[in-house]
Formats: structure tokens, C-alpha cells, sequence
């Protein structure tokens, strides 16, 4: 039995195990091999039709782009001259970083922004964020300006590390050097990048996102002439959008040039001359020839540097023009609105005499005020007050002497203690106002232009509630109350008068001119319309604002050798004072030669008188510009060439 069992022990345990077959497990790997390689095959096939058929548009695209792309040439911006063809702006190249997001390979996106962080110092995230903006335009191989106004050294240090940072560009495109400086801003305005907003529109005129456009000033107004037709460059480039060469180009064509109106020469004197007579607070000064509209020369105090929009603009600069409460960003000349003050007398004066209010024989007395009592309550009395006692006084002396006594009479009449005089009334006075082009703008070719405002009966209704009174007429007649007018408004009305009537639209751009030099806008006056008062009226009009110079309130704007017709203004504003005055604004506006008129001078001072402050500073532009040959001559420097007065 021990044998038996240990026998059958040893038979099932045997000594020998049985084994797999190893062709078996050959066989089995190969199987699996096979259906990973299968699956691959499966998932290569699948991805290949998804990009062939589903995107494969897509793909043929970006790698056509890839390889050849039409891009716009920008054209260089028309150059701008004085009358005299003194260049006052430049071209100069500008360098800017810039970003193309189709051209950043997808997952570098923190890398690209981290590399520029470390070049030019704009934050990573911001960069960032406009790559993922740009990728999710309608145009991403548009460039996107990450920062303006490189200077020549960071420009071309940037470019030598372009090949390690796909996508991005150095932009060199021109930017606008104002020569003359702060002297001529005003009228030139500025350029700056096109906005988003107004992308939208001027893609269609062949601007691109990172394109300058005319802001303000000129610059803006004559933009299409100064802009010049965009060229097309074709070129290949590789995948990361740097480019190869230049297979085929369509030329830009330059933009015209302008030719301002604008004799640099005078305006940098009339600038000094009002500098010196203004104590810093705003100001202006306007010139125009009184037979085409033409402004001479265009002063507004205080001024502004337009080069700090050129390429970077000078974020620590504009911020202090934003909070200088003077308003340096503002033209003083056409874009704030004041009381004229006695220069209005002009209108009152030439309405009365067309309307047969008065004639120039018309006497009143001024014994320094009038009293009118209330309507419903005689016993009330109200006084209106004349600048001092004047007298008795024609229409030549009334206008002479600026009295407000007797242009209360010519604008609201007077009825009371025995006398009856008719005025012309709130209506006819705003009526000739209007046809003198006052509550409107003017049209001169520099944008962001006020209306002004020239009050009636309705006016007040609608903006007061409340119904207008003799007293408010009376106020309207010597250009206070609710009137209000700007420079170049008031500098028209005495250009209407001086050329008997003729209302002129304003410019400060002479002619356009093509890069060959032939006029394409020639120089020719733009006629509104006509004032509505005779020749002959007109004439005693300006014969009075004569007398008002030889012998009257303007007699501090007389000289020696040149005759000079004006009226003065002393506009009152803001809070009154405990004896009962105001703060007053200067105003003088007058033209030369008064026997044959040529052109026509308007000054304002913030505060001042007229007689005392703004006549004279008128006087002395109007002498510089008739005598600066010899002024200058006297002064040690060469006379201007080709000026002629």
C-alpha cells in the first residue's frame, strides 16, 4: 500500500508539468500588434478625413496665407504749408510694436506676451488679452498694436529678437511733426490711431486697425485730401508671418497737400501780442479778410502742444491739459461761447437804422441810467444803468460813446414819463441776429464749432418756463442776458459790415493741392448770403464805429498812420458782487482801413475792459500787419518774403 500511495503521489504531482506552446504566444502578440496598429490606422484615418473634409478649407486658406498674402501700403499723409508755403508739419517715421494673432502658433499665446513684457514692459496679461481678442476678430492677421512710439533703439532691438517671438512685427509707418508747435494747434488739430468704433466704418475705405486718422483740427476736416489712395503690396511669407519677399506691388499714391490761409508770421505775433495783454486766462484773437473769409491768423490762449499726439502720446501731459480748468484742449476762438457785450451794438445799431428805427440824427440823452416802473405795479421801479452819463447823443455819438442808454431805446423803445420811442422788439432783433449769422455756426472748416445762442419770446418759454420782459430785450440789445456768441462769429458780423453786407463762411484752409502742385480746390469765397441791411446803412454804421476809434470808447485803438473803424465791448459774467458788479469780459472787434476795408480784427479777453484792454491789443495786430515790414526791419530781422497785407 505505501508503494500504491506513493506511486500515486508521484502520478499527480507529476515531474514533468505540461507547458504552453510558445508559437501559441507568438501568434497572440502578433494579434494584439495588429489591433493596436489597426486602431491607429482607424484613429490617423478619421483625423485625416476631419481635416481634409471638414476643415480642409479652413487649412487651405491659412496655408495659401501662409505663403502669400495682399497687404495695404499705407500712403504718406499730404503735407501742409502757410499762405506764404512755409511747411508747418513734417513725416517722420514712427516704430511700433505689433502683434498678428494668426501668426502665433496655438499654445503660445503666455509665452509671445511674457517675451514682450520682458522687451517693452506692457503687462503680459494685457498682451494676452488682446492676442485672444484679436483670434476671435473677423480679421486676425490684422496687425494689433501692443505699443506706440518705440524709439529708433528699442525698435531695433525688438527686431533682432523677432525669430523667437512668431507673430509679432515692428510697424514703421509716418507720424506728424507740428513745426510750428503749440502756435498753430489749434487750427492743425492732430492725428492718432483709428478707433474701434469708428473701424467699423473706415474699413471700407481702406484704413486697417493700426491706422492713423486726422482728430481734430484741419487734420480731421480735410482728412480725404490728406489721407491719399492706399496702395497693395503682394508678398510671401512663411508660417510665423515673417516675411520672404516682395512678388508684386500697386504703389500708394501721396496725399495732397493744403495750403492754409494762415500767414504763420502774423499768427506768431498776434500769439505774443495777446500772451502779453491776457493775465493767463483764456483768450483769442482772429484776423480775416473781410472779402473772402480767409482767416489770417487764429489765436487761442490757453494753447496746447499737438506734438504730444504724435506716435506715444504723452499720457502725463494730456492729463494735465484735462485737469487745467483754463481749458487748453479747448479753441477758445470758435468753441466757447460768451456775451459780446457791446460789440453786439453792431446788429442793434444796423437793424435799427434798416428797420427806420432810428436815423442818424436820432437823439436820446443818457443821464447814466433810465427807469422803467412795472407794468402792473407803478410804484416799482426798475433802473437800467448806462456805463457813465453821457448826454445828449446822435446815432454817430450813441454808437461812438457805446451807451447803453441809447441802445436800450433802439432795442426795446422806451414809454414812460411823457416819451414814446419804438424799439425794434425781441423779435426783430432776433431776427436780424440771425441774418448776421449769430445761434448758428459759422462753417468754418475746423471741426467742433459752438452755435452760440440768440434768444426770442418761444426760446425763454421753452427753456424757462417763463415769459420774456422789456428788461430782457434791453439786456439783448447791448449783447448781454441770454446771448451768446463765440470769436468767429463775431468777427463775421464785423466783416458783413465792413464789406457792406456780404455774409461770409470762414476758412483757414486756402487751396488743395496734388503732389504735382495743381490747385484741386482753388481758393474761393463761400458766400452764405446777405445781412438784410442796405449799403447805405451799413456806411453810417461803419462811419460811426469810425468815430468810436477817433474819438469815442475805442480811442485807445487809434493810430497815427492808419485809419480804424471797431467798437469796443465790456460783457459782464458770472456771480455778482456785493456792490453790485460783475467780472467782465474784454472784447474789441473792428477792421482797417475804415474808408476802404480790407480785413477785420476780433479780440477777447477772459477778463478786462474793452476800452482799456482789448482796443488797443486790437490796434497793435492790425499795426504789425499793415507795418511789419518795417516793424521788423526796425527790430534788427529780415522782412518776410512775398507777404503781402
Amino acid at each position: 500500500m505505501g508503494i500504491l500511495a506513493g506511486n500515486r503521489r508521484r502520478r499527480w504531482r507529476a515531474e514533468h508539468a505540461e507547458t504552453a506552446d510558445p508559437r501559441q504566444q507568438v501568434s497572440q502578440k502578433l494579434w494584439i500588434l495588429r489591433l493596436v496598429v489597426l486602431a491607429a490606422f482607424a484613429a490617423l484615418t478619421i483625423q485625416l478625413g476631419r481635416l481634409q473634409l471638414v476643415q480642409g478649407s479652413h487649412f487651405q486658406q491659412r496655408a495659401a496665407l501662409n505663403q502669400l498674402r495682399i497687404e495695404p501700403v499705407i500712403p504718406s499723409r499730404g503735407g501742409i504749408y502757410d499762405r506764404n508755403g512755409v511747411a508747418v508739419v513734417a513725416n517722420v517715421p514712427g516704430f511700433s510694436a505689433a502683434i498678428v494673432a494668426a501668426d502665433i502658433p496655438e499654445g503660445s499665446d503666455d509665452q509671445i506676451a511674457k517675451g514682450l513684457e520682458g522687451l517693452l514692459g506692457v503687462p503680459a496679461l494685457e498682451t494676452a488679452l488682446r492676442i485672444e481678442a484679436a483670434r476671435k476678430s473677423k480679421d486676425p492677421f490684422a496687425p494689433v498694436i501692443i505699443k506706440d512710439g518705440l524709439d529708433q533703439a528699442a525698435a531695433f532691438h525688438l527686431r533682432e529678437q523677432l525669430p523667437m517671438l512668431p507673430g509679432v512685427q515692428v510697424v514703421v509707418d509716418p507720424v506728424r511733426r507740428y513745426l510750428a508747435g503749440d502756435v498753430l494747434s489749434d487750427v492743425l488739430g492732430y492725428t492718432g490711431r483709428v478707433d474701434e468704433e469708428d473701424f467699423v466704418t473706415l474699413k471700407d475705405r481702406g484704413y486697417v486697425a493700426s491706422d492713423r486718422i486726422g482728430k481734430a483740427g484741419v487734420e480731421a476736416t480735410y482728412e480725404r485730401y490728406l489721407r491719399g489712395v492706399v496702395g497693395r503690396k503682394e508678398i510671401e511669407k512663411d508660417a510665423t508671418g515673417r516675411e520672404l519677399r516682395t512678388l508684386g506691388e500697386d504703389p500708394a499714391k501721396p496725399g495732397n497737400d493744403l495750403v492754409l490761409s494762415i500767414d504763420l508770421d502774423l499768427q506768431k505775433k498776434a500769439t505774443e501780442m495777446v500772451q502779453a495783454a491776457s493775465d493767463g486766462g483764456q483768450a483769442a484773437a482772429i484776423v480775416m479778410d473781410v472779402h473772402t473769409g480767409e482767416v489770417l491768423a487764429l489765436v487761442s490762449l490757453p494753447m496746447y502742444d499737438n506734438n504730444i499726439f504724435s506716435g506715444k502720446i504723452d499720457e502725463a501731459k494730456l492729463q494735465q491739459y484735462l485737469d487745467d480748468p483754463k481749458k487748453p484742449l479747448v479753441n477758445h476762438a470758435l468753441s466757447e461761447q460768451y456775451a459780446p457785450g457791446s460789440i453786439f451794438k453792431q446788429i442793434t445799431g444796423a437793424a435799427a437804422l434798416q428797420e427806420g428805427v432810428a436815423v442818424p440824427s436820432t437823439t436820446i440823452t443818457s443821464n447814466g441810467y433810465i427807469n422803467i416802473p412795472n407794468q402792473y405795479d407803478p410804484s416799482v421801479i426798475y433802473t437800467f444803468k448806462d456805463w457813465r452819463t453821457l448826454g445828449t447823443l446822435n446815432f454817430y455819438g450813441g454808437v461812438a460813446m457805446s451807451s447803453d442808454v441809447y441802445f436800450y431805446y433802439l432795442s426795446g423803445g422806451y414809454h414812460a414819463y411823457g416819451q414814446n420811442f419804438d424799439g425794434l422788439g425781441v423779435e426783430r432783433l432776433a431776427r436780424y441776429a440771425r441774418q448776421f449769422g449769430l445761434g448758428r455756426r459759422t462753417g468754418i472748416d475746423i471741426a467742433g464749432e459752438a452755435d452760440g445762442n440768440i434768444p426770442d419770446t418761444a426760446w425763454k418759454k421753452a427753456t424757462f418756463g417763463d415769459d420774456w420782459f422789456l428788461g430782457d430785450t434791453y439786456n439783448m440789445g447791448i449783447g448781454q442776458g441770454f446771448v451768446a456768441a463765440t470769436p468767429i462769429q463775431m468777427i463775421r458780423v464785423t466783416a458783413a459790415v465792413a464789406n457792406g453786407g456780404t455774409l461770409l463762411t470762414p476758412r483757414v484752409v486756402r487751396e488743395v493741392r496734388d503732389a504735382q502742385q495743381h490747385v484741386i480746390v482753388p481758393a474761393a469765397p463761400k458766400i452764405e448770403g446777405n445781412v438784410g441791411v442796405s449799403p447805405a446803412n451799413l456806411a453810417i454804421l461803419r462811419d460811426a464805429m469810425t468815430q468810436a476809434v477817433s474819438w469815442g470808447s475805442a480811442n485807445l485803438a487809434s493810430l497815427p498812420d492808419l485809419k480804424i473803424a471797431g467798437k469796443t465791448g465790456t460783457a459782464e459774467f458770472g456771480p455778482r458782487f456785493a456792490d453790485g458788479s460783475y467780472e467782465t469780459h474784454a472784447w474789441f472787434s473792428g477792421f482797417a482801413p475804415a474808408d476802404d476795408p480790407q480785413v477785420a480784427v476780433t479780440v477777447f479777453l477772459e477778463r478786462g475792459v474793452g476800452a482799456t484792454n482789448a482796443a488797443p491789443l486790437g490796434a497793435k495786430i492790425l499795426d504789425y500787419y499793415y507795418h511789419r515790414s518795417k516793424q521788423q526791419t526796425d527790430a534788427g530781422a529780415p522782412a518776410p518774403v512775398g507777404v503781402t497785407p
